[in-house]
């Protein structure tokens, strides 16, 4: 006997880049009795005899039209405050008005009495800032919707915005040793699980009592929730009905009575020649955007002067295995060989975080990703040379430092910057000096310490030593853990050739002139060409001889 009705009443999510203020939405709500639904099913049959040539039942038009009191539609725009009933007798009195807005309800509420009065009898608006908006956390819509158990987040985020409102004082603190909880609980991480964003709350409310006794608290009825923050996400709950059937309201108590509900976007859409000045106004913001972009970069590419070859690393020290103690950390500088050099402000050198370690499978492993970067600049003195030149060097320490202040050394360990460009991940393994004897091991156990190198270079041979043999002493060394590090390398240069690559192009030319060989490959050059002009003198001696006259005159009398 009835149509049917639309069950989906989720949320539905749009995104706008028009203001908000200038949303409407059309709101129809009509009392579903069996009359209603009789003169409807009547008015169908009416209007397919019509079709036929039938006669129309004006008794029964008179009658659904005489039933104003149980239908309503009206427009409603963001944040547009309809006082309902149980408002309007609550706000003439200005003893029970709290707060400024309040006493701004009640100046409204007398100015609407003594003029045309309410447009609206059964829908009216909850706006943001209003006492009641605190009732969405407590009461539900009374729209018949599907079965469906709501999330956890769901629940959390349902009390944001009231949380929003309760602000801490001023002058409150915080405990300082609890700023970070590092073994947070399941309840913890679920609580703080919250999405805080700002948003914006409009309800839509309908008052569904009897005619001659509206204004009763409990017969108000929720028909759409509308939310909409500042990036232009605007929630709406149920949705439009865009062409399907109608909502289902169901109010309770004894006297259940049944509603249909249908919401409308009315909102006005932008005329042609607005949305065509609006194209342009972003179009020339796009293009003011990127030229203010390129006068920052620049048109030309930063080259670096001639014969230089600029290397830029941006690396990582990952992490860190296989030591001994907790609580790492690494010390590291940058070496730079002959003919390398920097910039005077730039740093070559780093401490990174202490960082306890992880049992990962049968490793402790420490996660350090610290970021490091530096620029080096290469110039070759002597351009004849053909050995490739040395790369830079990073030589690190590891350190354990404990609860004590008690530090250890954990091992040293040098890589040497890949002469390849591109990324690459490293692994290096580390090694410390140790003592023979069992006092050295109690006082690095108790009181920490332990032998170090003074010079960190020479974990490796020095770029500075020149000699044949470095030490003709040694001492003991322990294999300890590794480090893995994370490198991404650029290398820049303008005209820079080395020796022999240079002499791989000179030897390509030659080849190609006539496949001579490297060895005086000048003087092979030369001999071609007197070959050649011998060659040349004679053929012209073979021609005969009236024809090189001939020809000596025709040039003659053209130059003449």
């Amino acid at each position: 006997m009835a149509d049917g009705w639309s069950t989906d009443t989720g949320e539905a999510v749009y995104r706008s880049r028009d203001a908000v203020k200038n949303l409407k939405v059309k709101i129809h709500i009509q009392r579903f009795t069996s009359t209603a639904a009789l003169s409807q099913h009547l008015q169908q049959q009416v209007l397919t005899q019509q079709e036929r040539g039938g006669i129309e039942l004006d008794t029964l038009n008179s009658q659904a039209q005489s039933a104003g009191d149980d239908e309503e539609e009206l427009v409603v725009g963001w944040q547009e405050k309809l006082f309902s009933q149980y408002e309007v007798d609550l706000f003439q009195s200005e003893a029970v008005c709290q707060t400024p807005l309040e006493r701004q309800y009640h100046t409204e509420i007398m100015a609407l009495e003594r003029t045309r009065g309410r447009r609206n009898r059964r829908i009216f608006t909850y706006t943001d800032f209003d006492r009641f908006t605190n009732w969405e956390g407590d009461s539900q819509s009374m729209v018949t919707q599907v079965k469906s158990n709501p999330t956890f987040l769901a629940h959390r985020m349902a009390n944001v915005r009231h949380r929003r409102q309760d602000r801490r004082p001023v002058d409150s603190t915080f405990p300082k040793s609890r700023l970070i909880t590092w073994e947070p609980s399941e309840d913890f991480v679920k609580t703080s699980h919250v999405v805080n964003t700002p948003v914006q709350t409009m309800h839509i409310m309908g008052d569904m009592g009897p005619l001659g006794k509206l204004g009763q608290k409990e017969k108000e009825c929720l028909l759409c929730t509308i939310r909409a923050d500042g990036n232009g996400v605007i929630t709406i709950k149920p949705d439009f009905n865009k062409g399907k059937e109608p909502y289902r309201v169901e109010t309770e108590g004894e006297k259940r009575e049944v509603w249909r509900l249908t919401l409308e976007n009315v909102s006005e859409g932008i005329r042609p020649e607005e949305k065509e000045r609006e194209q342009r106004m972003y179009k020339d913001l796009y293009v003011r955007h990127k030229d203010y972009l390129n006068s920052l970069v620049g048109q030309d590419f930063e080259m670096p002067p001639p014969g230089i070859l600029r290397l830029l690393v941006n690396g990582e020290i990952d992490s860190a295995k296989g030591f001994e103690y907790d609580n790492l950390y690494v010390h590291f500088f940058l070496e730079l060989p002959h003919n390398w050099s920097t910039l005077p402000f730039h740093s070559l050198s780093g401490v990174t975080q202490t960082c306890r370690t992880k049992t990962i499978g049968k490793d402790d492993v420490a996660f350090f990703s610290y970021p490091f970067s530096f620029e080096a600049f290469f110039r070759r003195e002597d351009e004849t040379e053909e050995s490739l030149p040395q790369w830079p060097v990073l030589y690190f320490k590891v350190l354990s430092l404990d609860f004590w202040q008690r530090y250890r050394n954990e091992g040293y360990g040098y890589l040497v910057i890949p002469s390849t460009r591109g990324k690459h991940t490293i692994t290096c393994h580390t090694w410390r000096p140790l003592q023979t004897g069992t006092v050295s091991e109690l006082r690095r156990f108790f009181i920490g310490g332990s032998p170090e190198l003074e010079d960190y270079s020479y974990v490796r041979v020095p770029g500075t030593f020149k000699g044949e043999r470095l030490s003709r002493f040694g001492f003991r060394t322990q294999t300890t853990g590794s480090v893995t590090f994370n490198l991404h390398c650029i290398q820049h240069a303008r005209a820079f050739v080395d020796a022999s690559t240079l002499k791989k192009r000179r030897q390509s030319v030659l080849d190609q002139l006539g496949g001579f060989s490297q060895q005086g490959s000048v003087y092979n050059v030369l001999e071609a060409f007197q070959r050649a002009r011998r060659r040349m003198q004679e053929a012209r001696e073979s021609l005969p001889r009236d024809l090189i006259n001939t020809t000596a005159q025709q040039n003659s009398e053209s130059n003449a």
